[in-house]
């Protein structure tokens, strides 16, 4: 097994430049954006150097509030080059949690975009700090955010009291490159270089703290898995502020001289024409991206035979998804990856030579260099083959811990150094893992256990289902009752009825749902993760068993 790298993010870039330095690192295709690995560093160099010169040091938290914009990813290589710490903010926030993700992280600077969707970020940033428009550039004075000095607007127009993008290329001047060098030479692989914060399905978000030890080698690991060389071009239409953009496609690219070639935001047509533009032999997604593009009326229109691999991941991967993206999208080697943040967030995944039931029906064998183990969530003994239990990991990969959330830590990260998922799954005999839920997702109805992602499995073999997720809502009398939330497909129709007798006439009697409810979407967060606790919340409003959850354990 080959060994694990003690490179930074910087030196790994620098590495990369000298061993590909003609080679495509960056391709945008919306955009004039097209650098070599060579041409990539040195404007990584040159953003740091203005950083620099702006007053950002060594340990300082630089937050990044925007799509899939260059100036992300030059953001990222330049504050780990200089040794800060790159927070990075969920496009969708609002006010309300954009002041307490700069509050809680100890932001020092802010590089934002002018908005994303219904979220105009000019106005909340102004609305938090209405002393910016009084303030020079770099000298914010802020009382409800007392940390923040510097905001930097990537964006044609200029706000005051902000600096704009294009004067990091001016204050670089500034700095001479020899100090940037001796800079970087003092930062350390254990360092923290990123703080993702969690999407905060329980609680406030909290802030975990990755290395550039965690997320060099796990980008390394992904990438080995998937085989990419500086041959694979990636389409990233993922988020970068998500590990599934940052580690998952990003660091996965670096480590292997790959080229990149995102998207600034997820649509199905942008991300089909960069494919075929671009010639990209991977592409990553989670499911509800991939069915996007599988049902758009253009589909035909796109050329996808340079395709090979890609990752699915971010939620369970119906088996008739995942055999059309192998079939029509030319993705014979695509894989499943399963993690979370905390982990950086890869702990297994499957291989490109697994067979397509494996990268089906599991979540693939653990990462090399990372131990993984089914435990009793009660006793903490370890489960044998087929029996279900909690998921927890051990290794180089772990989080070094939630920023200034002790108490959070050691609720997920026990004496001995294994991270707690609060995921159900099973192992077999081969060391595939399957992961069957949550712990919380679990629905307990009649003291039998059942696990939603077996009757979803199920309901996509119905022809009219398209999409489907199964929650627990609360009930009197068992506990808690399945529920069925349900997709159609265009121009199909279901009864209620009909799917009830569906599942009675296949599965277990206490699987079937009580409950069917025809939707549109689901709740998601911007990484594309499905909020099922907002889909219990609504289904108790709407069938009005606000009693009775109230004797239910959420």
């Amino acid at each position: 097994m080959e060994q694990l790298w003690r490179k930074t993010l910087g030196d790994l870039l620098d590495e990369m430049a000298e061993r590909f330095p003609d080679h495509d690192a960056v391709i945008y295709t919306d955009r004039p954006f097209r650098k070599s690995y060579q041409e990539f560093r040195d404007l990584c160099d040159v953003v740091a150097r203005g950083l620099l010169a702006m007053g950002i040091k060594k340990g300082d938290h630089v937050a990044m509030w925007a799509t899939n914009y260059p100036e992300w990813i030059l953001t990222m290589f330049a504050t780990a080059k200089i040794g800060a710490v790159l927070v990075t903010v969920n496009t969708n926030y609002k006010v309300f949690e954009l002041q307490y993700l700069l509050q809680q992280s100890d932001a020092k600077a802010l590089v934002m975009i002018d908005g994303f969707k219904d979220s105009n970020y000019v106005d909340i940033i102004q609305e938090l700090c209405p002393e910016l428009s009084q303030c020079a550039p770099g000298n914010l004075d802020s009382e409800t955010l007392p940390m923040l000095k510097s905001i930097i607007h990537v964006g044609e127009e200029r706000i005051p009291g902000m600096y704009n993008w294009e004067d990091i290329y001016e204050l670089a001047n500034q700095v001479p490159q020899e100090e940037l060098v001796a800079l970087q030479k003092t930062v350390d692989p254990d360092d923290v270089v990123n703080m993702q914060y969690t999407s905060g399905t329980t609680g406030f978000p909290k802030g975990v703290m990755l290395t550039h030890y965690n997320i060099v080698n796990n980008g390394k690991g992904i990438g080995d898995c998937m085989k990419f060389t500086e041959k694979d071009r990636l389409c990233i239409p993922v988020p970068f502020f998500h590990c599934f953009g940052a580690v998952l496609a990003i660091m996965a690219s670096v480590t292997h001289g790959t080229t990149m070639v995102p998207v600034d935001y997820y649509s199905p047509k942008k991300v089909m024409a960069a494919i075929s533009q671009e010639k990209c032999t991977a592409v990553h997604g989670v499911p509800t991206m991939f069915i996007a593009m599988l049902e758009h009326p253009d589909f035909e229109q796109y050329d996808f035979s340079s395709l090979r691999t890609g990752i699915m991941a971010g939620s369970p991967c119906p088996v008739k998804v995942m055999q059309q993206v192998v079939d029509r999208m030319n993705m014979k080697d695509i894989c499943i990856t399963y993690g979370c943040t905390e982990c950086s967030p890869a702990t297994t995944m499957s291989r490109t030579d697994d067979s397509l039931q494996l990268r089906v029906e599991t979540v693939g064998k653990h990462m090399p260099h990372v131990e993984t183990k089914i435990v009793d969530p009660e006793t903490g003994e370890e489960c044998p083959p087929g029996v279900p239990g909690e998921f927890i990991s051990r290794g180089y990969n772990t989080m070094k811990g939630y920023y200034k959330m002790p108490e959070a830590t050691a609720q997920v990260l026990d004496k001995d150094g294994w991270l707690h998922s609060g995921d159900i799954a099973t192992v077999d005999e081969n060391g595939y893992y399957r992961i069957t839920g949550r712990i919380k997702d679990m629905i307990i109805r009649g003291g039998e256990n059942i696990y939603p992602k077996e009757i979803e499995e199920f309901l996509y073999t119905h022809p009219a289902v398209k999409d489907v997720q199964v929650i627990g809502v609360p009930s009197e009398v068992y506990g808690e009752e399945v529920m069925a939330c349900i997709i159609l497909k265009e121009d199909c129709t279901a009864t209620e009825e009909e799917i009830m007798q569906f599942v009675k006439g296949h599965m277990a009697r206490h699987k079937t749902p009580k409950y069917i409810k025809f939707v549109d979407s689901f709740p998601m967060n911007a990484a594309g993760k499905i909020l099922k606790y907002k889909m219990r919340e609504q289904a108790v409003e709407d069938l009005r068993l606000q009693a009775e959850s109230n004797n239910v354990t959420a």
